[in-house]
């Protein structure tokens, strides 16, 4: 499927530095990519594993699906929390917050303390908000699909999943009440009021191990907390490594964390002590699915066993939020930073962002995110049959998938790392 930007190169020149396809097609001679490199940025690249990022992976499926408000998923935070500690990243925080099941779905969204429907896009400051809402939102932005589509929907059938222990596992229902997610953050040096918020949801349902949605995505915040906690990388700003909790059920962790935290941008807390419980929002960067991205159905609703040749990190901004000029300049950053970083798969850059956690902050924040797939246009037409099913495993997924995930952190941890300014200790 032949796939081109939603947005010109040459705008994307004049925001950072054109890509080596683009300066190709130009007049300008083409600059050789390890002359663009910061070799210190390289340097925290290379500190990034194939193994260590299935490993982080491995150990969420521990928890099978991390389904929101059980036993299990308690678990998956206190074991994300000891993680975070033992990489260096030892501030960690938790957001707390009450969530209650909606009577019905529909568009509303939640309160201020994270209860809320199936909301998708949207949210305003309370942590109301969410446009639209519930499975059909595959075009939810305006994205239009052609080509092959197959139904998808979330399994709610125990049977369906043929290992005894993981269906057990599963079991324990979802109860409403305090829900928690857990955060920790890389202080700047020289501006530590303002900072940049990486994300990803560690909750999953579906039966299976929730490994690609959103473990996949989970894994990839924490790797890049693991290099940016070494103790000789220092960054200008900060930068907060997020790990929602009830996004499945309408992004209602994040919306708690918007509602609780927003206010708080910027000041010092004791005055004058220079140190920010909330620096200012500069940008939000969500990871929801980043494993498999094998093409679209077949004609017989069947899919590719393999990765299919034009697999790539797809990068989205919601091109009606309030901030998607800002939103697309940090997406166009990603993208160079792909570029520049990321070892075998390029980006591609859509505006269609959709039904994931940086959907609350896009009104109030540049924010954007990463997937395997564009979530309107493809994993919504049915181009991921793990997507909520007993299949999504973390045997499901080869090398090459796991490869691609890694190409992701690869492309966030080079952006970053620009954004904020950060180097090595001498």
């Amino acid at each position: 499927m032949h796939r081109q930007p939603y947005v010109a190169i040459a705008f994307a020149f004049s925001l950072f530095v054109a890509s080596p396809s683009a300066r190709a097609q130009g007049a300008t001679p083409p600059v050789r990519l390890d002359t663009l490199r910061n070799p210190e940025i390289q340097t925290m690249v290379a500190r990034l594993d194939l193994e260590k990022y299935k490993a982080t992976i491995k150990g969420l499926t521990r928890f099978g699906d991390r389904r929101q408000g059980t036993a299990r998923n308690r678990a998956a935070v206190d074991w994300i929390e000891s993680q975070l500690k033992s990489y260096g990243c030892t501030n960690t925080e938790r957001v707390i917050y009450t969530y209650t099941t909606p009577q019905r779905s529909g568009g509303r969204g939640g309160d201020s303390t994270g209860r809320a429907g199936r909301g998708g896009a949207g949210g305003d400051t309370t942590g109301r908000g969410g446009r639209g809402g519930g499975r059909s939102d595959w075009a939810q932005g305006g994205a239009r699909y052609r080509g092959m589509r197959t139904r998808t929907g979330v399994n709610t059938d125990s049977l369906k999943q043929t290992d005894p222990k993981l269906r057990a596992l599963n079991a324990e229902p979802a109860t409403d009440g305090e829900r928690q997610e857990v955060f920790c953050t890389k202080v700047g040096t020289t501006h530590p009021e303002e900072m940049y918020i990486i994300g990803g949801h560690m909750d999953g349902h579906g039966w299976g191990e929730a490994a690609n949605d959103d473990g996949s995505g989970t894994a990839l915040v924490m790797e890049l907390a693991r290099i940016f906690s070494s103790p000789d990388v220092q960054t200008e700003r900060s930068i907060r490594f997020a790990l929602w909790n009830n996004e499945e059920t309408g992004t209602n962790g994040a919306r708690a964390y918007v509602a609780q935290r927003q206010a708080l941008q910027g000041k010092e807390n004791p005055p004058g002590s220079g140190k920010y419980p909330e620096p200012k929002w500069l940008g939000m960067i969500q990871h929801d699915i980043m494993l498999f991205d094998h093409g679209m159905p077949r004609p017989d609703g069947t899919m590719s066993p393999d990765q299919r040749p034009e697999a790539d990190v797809n990068i989205e901004f919601a091109m009606t939020s309030k901030f998607s000029e800002g939103a697309q300049k940090l997406a166009w950053a990603v993208a160079t930073a792909n570029d520049k970083y990321a070892t075998d798969y390029p980006a591609q850059v859509g505006q269609h962002m959709t039904n994931t956690d940086s959907g609350p902050f896009q009104d109030l924040v540049p924010a954007i995110s990463l997937r395997e797939d564009e979530r309107g246009r493809d994993i919504g037409a049915g181009w991921d049959p793990q997507w909520h099913q007993v299949t999504d495993l973390f045997a499901t997924y080869n090398d090459k998938d796991f490869r691609l995930g890694l190409n992701a952190v690869q492309t966030t941890l080079g952006a970053v790392a620009t954004l904020t300014g950060a180097t090595l200790k001498k």
